[in-house]
């Protein structure tokens, strides 16, 4: 076994692996602990409720976040880690992505500005909606796409630590009381376009890439021969966000906020499985071999997370000032669902894509992300809360499973 592994990692593969998981992971943990930090004086300063608008303006944005991507953390990053050695190519690919990705904006800032000045309870918070949509401006400009697919993950490392660090310390400096609340989202929003900046003065200064105009017909086609990838990126929100969303609704501030904080700790795991996902990436897509023992490592590891999560409940609990009755099962409910974004991750991204099977990973997605968006309203008409994190989990599973059971039927 020793041997199998060794003949699948050259020294080469190994350094710039390693080198790839230690920036993300420094990454992962600093950006585990300064939430945990802020997120529990937040609560106590602006309260739940106040908190709960800011969540249910972040899930309006976020539907928005996965169209002005476009699928370019996928299929930009693939491109790059192919074309890598040659600057022409790497032109291409960057005017493409950032010609999409400002013309996506644009449209995505036009629908906010409708939906908020049309919709009165949206309007009565129209500034925290305001604040929370210049995310989208740091998220087009940010080009972790690029260095992913070099393989230079300490570059998201720099930026993202200084995202964190910047919004940490300007949370206990400008949040004071509960009427600053408006804030919160400014911060947020003023350290992802900011370090977008710098991301972009990296890329023409140290890269040396050239924005050039390209042809009307090369961004239309660019766009159809994206689309199934970014179907499989944006359903998602049809169960994942919509659970947020909808909650928000058919609830209450209050309950939005104590179910983003329960939810905030089991998204911390996410992070890091799409971190493990995205080192191994470029990789896989070069030693296609190694997939194995990928998938070996992923399932350990999430198994010890989600053990070490419910074991330490009350803690968590404790720390985030929540006190709702019925806090353990949310997290028992969305920690099963771990599972499942986990087989996503493994057989989703870093098998069928990897292998071009961009279409079957899409209807996959779109089969659990419909149910998962029709069972929602159900769900959290009858049970609230319970109802958001069982369609949660309930659509992760079925996510992964069923890209489980077609990888087992492929390989039978």
């Amino acid at each position: 076994m020793v041997n199998r592994i060794k003949k699948i990692f050259n020294t080469k593969d190994k350094k710039a692996l390693l080198e790839n998981f230690v920036s993300l992971s420094a990454l992962q943990l600093i950006g585990m602990l300064l939430p945990l930090v802020t997120l529990p004086y937040i609560l106590r300063v602006i309260g739940f409720e106040k908190y709960g608008v800011i969540v249910f303006s972040a899930s309006l944005i976020a539907y928005f976040t996965a169209l002005t991507d476009f699928s370019f953390r996928i299929t930009a990053t693939r491109d790059v880690a192919i074309y890598r050695d040659s600057p022409k190519k790497l032109n291409i690919i960057y005017s493409k992505v950032l010609t999409i990705k400002t013309l996506f904006l644009l449209l995505s800032w036009l629908i906010i500005a409708i939906a908020v000045f049309l919709y009165p309870p949206f309007y009565e918070n129209k500034e925290i909606y305001f604040y929370t949509s210049l995310l989208l401006l740091g998220y087009v400009l940010f080009p972790e796409w690029f260095f992913q697919g070099i393989e230079k993950m300490r570059y998201i490392t720099y930026l993202n630590l200084g995202i964190k660090l910047f919004f940490t310390l300007c949370v206990f400096i400008f949040i004071k009381k509960e009427s600053d609340f408006w804030i919160y989202p400014l911060l947020q929003s003023a350290g992802y376009v900011g370090a977008g900046l710098v991301g972009q003065y990296v890329l023409v200064k140290k890269y040396k890439l050239k924005f050039i105009f390209l042809p009307y017909k090369l961004i239309i086609k660019t766009i159809k021969t994206n689309s199934p990838i970014f179907i499989n990126q944006f359903v998602p929100n049809l169960y994942n966000n919509t659970s947020t969303f909808l909650l928000g609704i058919l609830g209450t501030p209050k309950l939005v906020g104590i179910y983003q904080a329960i939810l905030t700790v089991v998204n911390l795991i996410v992070t890091l499985i799409e971190i493990l996902s995205r080192v191994f990436f470029p990789f896989l897509n070069r030693k296609k071999d190694a997939f194995q023992w990928y998938k070996n490592m992923m399932l350990i590891t999430i198994s010890i997370m989600i053990i070490g999560v419910l074991v330490f409940n009350k803690l968590i609990f404790w720390y985030l000032n929540v006190n709702y009755e019925n806090a353990f099962w949310i997290l028992l409910i969305l920690a099963i669902g771990l599972f499942g974004y986990t087989l996503y991750n493994i057989f989703g991204l870093n098998y069928f894509i990897v292998h071009r099977q961009d279409k079957l990973v899409m209807t996959n997605t779109l089969f659990a992300s419909v149910l998962g968006f029709i069972l929602a309203y159900p769900l959290i008409h009858f049970y609230s809360v319970l109802g958001a994190a069982i369609n949660l989990s309930l659509a992760r599973c079925i996510m992964g499973g069923g890209l489980f059971y077609k990888f087992f039927r492929k390989k039978k």
